[in-house]
């Protein structure tokens, strides 16, 4: 599990051969191999490193679900290892298991903060709502607006200067991870709508009771 903190910006080395190597600094610190961290919020297992990189393996599953395929050596990542129980957590929760991709379609000054709007498909803007949490190449941010065909998110000038944000232009994609929470309430009020409850304490309905026994 990660925070949506952004700890640094890392750069491509290699990728290529279902390997990527990335050149980084604070997330090495105190790496072991299979260690979790998150590349652009996509959660990877660290399978080799020395003190100025890392490499992980990607399964061609996650080439097809992240834009970590658009990747090239040189690209800057933002970077995040997976947290402790020590961890404040800043952002929200973020399981670095990307939901999908979506397209920077307008960047705009406002004051001291830039508008970041992204076009996404129907089934991703289904678990963003406004003033919600959201987790672009897994950085947490909140939800400022949101549309029938996107969705705009705030960005203060330190967000944009510590990650990979300063690099994006229209045109740019994103990997997308919606609520984790939301997508659980989400699926239990669709098996009670069917009449197919996850368990038999469903059967009355969600309730807080309900949802403690279940982790939220």
């Amino acid at each position: 599990m990660f925070t949506g903190i952004i700890e640094e910006v890392g750069t491509v080395r290699k990728i290529g051969g279902g390997t990527l190597a990335i050149d980084a600094a604070k997330v090495i610190e105190d790496v072991h191999l299979g260690d979790s961290i998150a590349v652009n919020g996509v959660c990877l297992t660290v399978t080799s490193f020395d003190r100025e990189h890392f490499e992980a393996d990607v399964m061609p599953e996650t080439v097809r679900r992240t834009s970590l395929a658009e990747l090239r050596k040189g690209s800057p990542v933002n970077l995040e290892r997976a947290l402790t129980l020590a961890s404040r957590l800043g952002g929200h929760i973020v399981s670095g298991h990307i939901d999908g991709v979506g397209t920077v379609t307008d960047l705009r000054r406002e004051g001291n903060a830039l508008l970041l709007k992204v076009a996404a498909s129907p089934a991703l803007l289904r678990g963003i709502v406004e003033k919600g949490s959201v987790a672009l190449d897994g950085i947490s941010l909140t939800v400022a607006a949101v549309t029938a065909a996107d969705f705009t998110v705030s960005l203060i000038p330190h967000t944009r200067e510590v990650t990979n944000l300063r690099a994006k232009r229209a045109g740019s994609r994103l990997n997308i991870e919606t609520d984790i929470i939301g997508k659980y309430v989400e699926k239990l009020m669709a098996a009670k709508d069917a009449g197919q409850t996850a368990a038999p304490e469903a059967a009355g309905g969600i309730t807080p009771a309900f949802l403690a026994r279940y982790g939220f």
